[in-house]
């Protein structure tokens, strides 16, 4: 093998295990660290953060690269070390435009307002949280104008999560959805479904013995697999042989259920890329908008289909059988799929979820063209959230508090939600297409056939290829909302047709 490709190798698999350390301790902060150990972790962070890029924008690196043209452009475009050089190249030329001490600025403003956004969380006291977040913004704008362009700011902050999308083309995928839903979510009130049966109580440690029952069923094995509990449910991976997912419980709701199929699907992504790609830039997932259609595939289109609650619902029936003695499989189903407008993206439905995206979505764009003032949040946020789910919100903490993300810097990070969404729906159409017997497995509580579908057909290319190109590997298409207004229509009107 090349000489100098063996060198960049080297290079990149020590940066890998720099940021994998990051990541590392940003699970730490909010799965295990006590909360003094702030200030301490954030410089931490920075330290971590700042020699990661100083060593990734080395001279050394864009030399490698040079020199590495012509052997590159000698190779299948489609092979790792090929994949690997032109990943690395666009990387670098990106990275190598934000100074060093500003990517420590941005892992220490981070850490530092992350646990500041919990306990404001926990009193719903949005003025506290406030600096943190102004310094959030104020880093992520200097971020973003360390890049040349004609584009808005905000396909900047886009392209950080959804490499080559730009704002224009999330607008025109978020129109539709803004023609479409607010009729499925007038039929879904004209229709409405009991689901007072999940109300509960449900102790939180039948919760916990009934999401191991689920994660072991769907592949989770305690080899490569951790699970534990945060505020704000989330998934890392550290490595394809290590994956650590997250969720939270209330005993009033049986949503830790749901968070936890979400996080399976996030980290079997992760789980199941090629292991000849470990410890390169190439080892996960390609976009937010492809993570999270493995997530929503999970949580929604396995998760909340009737074949796999036929195989589920006795399994909670045995779990908690006071609440669930007198309920059917049926009833579980409209249940669990109910369209209500309501508070909590997270705990929202398949059809209101996107309108608690295009809000932050829009809000997003106001921060960082300045549009809105910061202390403004609130306001705006309630506007929009009557407008478009026509509910008010009582206080910050069911507002504009509920999301870790901007505490993050991580502006440009909500709309992948709703692409995912887009994206699972084209996916599923063509697994459905080659898997027909899918149904019938999910009943028998197998798993296996779908999880190597995915594998070969998504999870394993990891990011050596575009989103998009990924995307048309998956799919046989590229972005189209089409799939997935198709099946929030036949949901709605099917929950319809069972109300009446």
């Amino acid at each position: 093998m090349n000489a100098k490709f063996q060198e960049l190798k080297h290079r990149l698999a020590e940066i890998v295990d720099l940021r994998m350390i990051s990541s590392l301790l940003d699970w730490d902060l909010q799965a295990l660290m006590p909360p003094a150990g702030t200030p301490v972790r954030a410089e931490q962070a920075a330290t971590v953060q700042r020699i990661a890029h100083e060593r990734f924008t080395s001279a050394e690196i864009g030399r490698l690269l040079e020199e590495l043209q012509p052997y590159e452009e000698g190779l299948d475009p489609e092979s790792d070390e090929a994949s690997l050089i032109r990943v690395a190249h666009r990387d670098w030329e990106k990275a190598r435009k934000v100074p060093v001490e500003l990517e420590g600025e941005m892992a220490q403003a981070a850490a530092t307002a992350l646990p500041a956004w919990v306990e404001a969380r926990r009193n719903s006291d949005f003025a506290a949280f406030l600096p943190y977040l102004q310094r959030a913004v104020d880093v992520r704008c200097r971020y973003i104008a360390c890049f040349d362009g004609d584009g808005p700011a905000y396909d900047y902050a886009l392209d950080d999560y959804e490499e080559g999308m730009k704002t224009h083309e999330v607008d025109a995928v978020f129109d539709e959805l803004k023609r479409e839903l607010p009729a499925l979510i007038a039929e879904a009130r004209a229709n409405p479904v009991d689901d007072s049966f999940l109300a509960g109580p449900f102790p939180i440690d039948k919760q916990r013995e009934l999401n191991a029952v689920v994660l072991r069923q769907f592949g989770w094995s305690p080899d490569s697999w951790r699970f534990d509990e945060i505020v704000h449910p989330a998934a890392y991976h550290l490595a394809t042989t290590d994956i650590r997912i997250t969720t939270r419980y209330a005993e009033d709701s049986l949503e830790s259920l749901f968070s936890t199929m979400h996080e399976f699907g996030h980290g079997l992504y992760e789980r199941q890329v090629d292991a000849a790609l470990e410890r390169t830039p190439l080892a996960g997932g390609v976009s937010l908008g492809l993570h999270e259609s493995q997530s929503r595939m999970w949580e929604n289109l396995v998760g909340r289909s009737l074949p796999f609650l036929r195989w589920l619902f006795p399994r909670v029936q045995e779990v908690f059988p006071e609440q669930f003695g007198s309920v059917d499989v049926d009833e579980f189903y409209r249940a669990v799929n109910k369209i209500q407008p309501s508070l909590i993206r997270v705990d929202a439905d398949q059809v209101t979820y996107n309108m608690h995206v295009i809000l932050r979505f829009e809000l997003e764009q106001e921060m960082l063209d300045g549009s809105i003032a910061l202390r403004e949040l609130p306001d705006a946020w309630g506007a929009k959230m009557q407008e478009y789910l026509g509910i008010d919100v009582p206080e910050d903490r069911l507002g504009v508090l509920q999301d870790m993300h901007w505490s993050g810097g991580a502006i440009g990070y909500f709309p992948t939600y709703s692409l995912g969404n887009v994206m699972s729906l084209q996916i599923w159409e063509r697994i459905r297409e080659e898997l027909p017997d899918l149904d019938s497995q999910f009943e028998d509580g197998e798993f296996g056939v779908l999880r190597d579908w995915l594998r070969e057909n998504l999870h394993r290319y990891g990011r050596k290829f575009t989103p998009q190109e990924t995307l048309v590997r998956a799919a046989g298409a590229p972005l189209d909302p089409g799939p997935y207004i198709r099946y929030l229509k036949q949901k709605v009107a099917e929950l319809a047709g069972a109300a009446a």
